[in-house]
């Protein structure tokens, strides 16, 4: 299994196309803590203007993908408008995850830059622009497979930010993170994670905090806690979540979650059911 593959097995990708077509004037995106967001311009021009990254000019066919999106706008010409397709992406249960984490704030792609993708997107606009039976499943799944890509871009020319995608864009240290992902329950150890990238232990402590921007002690720690909280949220019983991910017992699992996020698995639980409630309600 290769690297990615490896990692989306752990956290699904979940895209979904909430708008095709012509856009005119202005219009408002709330910020939102659980999912990225895809505009995907065909023709413009589009100005993006966010809270935190400020005005974005969008003069020629392009993906904006924004992986933690805070509130903004989209403008365009009140008359001829720009035709675009929005979307939401989603990675496991939603939140803060090691892929979107390994992204900068806003990622912009000319749409020539990516021509290996263009047949894809070429369909994607004709499902976008048409009205067909099964159009909203299809655009959801090319727009899953347009994200993939994406990844792949952002891995090959360096537009990670460290985290777990900058590593396994590192042939050497994705050997070692790739293991860590595979079996989170076993023990590792500085030696035997520098024996799987082949490299020495102190050259691998090096490279991996370089790279990751993590020691690999505590990358494996973060990803164990990860790990859990997806375990959990699926139903699982803490007392085999704990043994899932290397822990001894419960109690050991529930001091090392409290050390990473200030509050015990039931807590945390607690929080994300009473959330999920809450938006529910407001709907």
């Amino acid at each position: 299994m290769d690297t990615l593959t490896s990692l989306l097995a752990h956290f699904s990708l979940h895209a979904g196309v909430f708008y095709t077509g012509n856009i005119c004037g202005v219009h408002d995106y709330a910020a939102d803590s659980q999912r990225g967001h895809i505009h995907l311009v065909k023709r413009g021009p589009v100005q993006v203007i966010g809270e935190r990254h400020g005005v974005i000019d969008i003069m020629e066919p392009s993906l904006l993908f924004l992986p933690r999106p805070d509130r903004h706008r989209l403008i365009t010409d009140e008359r001829t408008g720009a035709d675009v397709v929005c979307a939401t992406v989603r990675f496991g249960g939603g939140g803060s995850n090691p892929i979107t984490d390994s992204l900068p704030g806003v990622v912009l792609i000319k749409l020539t830059e990516l021509a290996k993708v263009q047949e894809l997107l070429d369909l994607m606009f004709d499902e976008a622009f048409a009205d067909q039976c099964g159009r909203q499943a299809v655009l959801d799944r090319l727009c899953e497979v347009l994200m993939i890509r994406l990844l792949r871009y952002c891995m090959a020319h360096g537009l990670t930010q460290g985290g777990t995608l900058a590593g396994l864009a590192d042939l050497r240290l994705a050997k070692a993170l790739t293991a860590i992902h595979k079996d989170p329950a076993r023990e590792r150890d500085l030696a035997g994670m520098a024996a799987l990238a082949g490299m020495s232990r102190a050259r691998f402590a090096v490279r991996f905090r370089e790279v990751t921007g993590e020691t690999p002690a505590d990358y494996v720690a973060s990803w164990r806690i990860m790990t859990a909280q997806h375990l959990l949220q699926r139903g699982r019983p803490l007392k085999h979540v704990a043994d899932d991910v290397g822990y001894g017992s419960a109690s050991a699992l529930t001091r090392a979650f409290a050390r990473k996020l200030g509050c015990s698995p039931t807590a945390w639980l607690k929080a994300r059911q009473d959330a999920g409630t809450t938006k529910r309600d407001a709907r």
